[in-house]
């Protein structure tokens, strides 16, 4: 019996002895809590095919331009050593694509909903309090939602479907200590990925585009550690 009693208060000491990891410099789990900023290009790379009154809107040269979004985001991130570490981010941004060239101006997609689903193998670079890294991985931009814009409906569309693809993304950045196992963190990532564009009229395919997307996509905001 005080063998079983000894085993338990140790256990029980193991118990409460590991929330006082949290605030750790050497912890294995780092959360960011990031304002970013997601700056997309949207350009059209081809037109795959367009109904000849749809090619004939479109001009000699049209162009696709996707607004810029600020979101708050949310990075895990796990350290396999005091170097090398692997980081997943999540957020949901929102933006509408509006013509350029031969349609400027027109309103084409709106209400686009995408997930930029990362994952980054990152390398550290401990400079005491400064903690630059740089990082590299694949991306799969999974798109949730879109609907074609008042251009779009004016020229028949009445729906629109945006593809999710998978590209790749490379990061740099700095974690800046501020106190035990916390501090500031600033990340920049350039995506290189693209997305197909389908425009229907009812069942009918009118015009189908491939876009490069490759955003840049900043953040800044503050990290804890455990």
């Amino acid at each position: 019996m005080k063998k079983l009693t000894i085993a338990a208060a140790l256990a029980a000491a193991t118990m409460l002895a590991t929330p006082a990891q949290a605030g750790s410099d050497e912890g294995k789990i780092q959360v960011k809590v990031l304002a970013t900023g997601v700056l997309p290009d949207g350009k059209i790379d081809t037109v795959v095919s367009a109904a000849p009154s749809v090619a004939a809107a479109l001009g000699a040269n049209p162009g696709t331009v996707a607004n810029d979004n600020v979101v708050p985001t949310i990075a895990v991130e796990y350290f396999m050593s005091n170097n090398i570490s692997v980081e997943t981010i999540c957020c949901v941004t929102k933006h509408k694509v509006t013509g350029t060239g031969s349609v400027a101006g027109a309103p084409l997609v709106k209400d686009v909903l995408i997930v930029p689903a990362t994952l980054t193998v990152k390398y550290h670079m401990p400079l005491g309090a400064i903690k630059p890294y740089v990082g590299v991985g694949p991306t799969w931009f999974i798109m949730l939602d879109a609907k074609p814009d008042t251009t779009a409906v004016a020229l028949g569309a009445n729906d629109v479907d945006l593809s999710s693809n998978v590209g790749i993304a490379v990061q740099a950045g700095v974690d800046i200590k501020m106190g035990e196992g916390m501090g500031l963190s600033l990340d920049a990532k350039k995506y290189w990925v693209g997305t197909t564009a389908k425009f229907y009229a009812g069942s009918t395919n009118v015009l189908e585009t491939k876009h490069k997307l490759d955003p840049w996509v900043l953040s800044g905001g503050v990290y804890f550690r455990f």
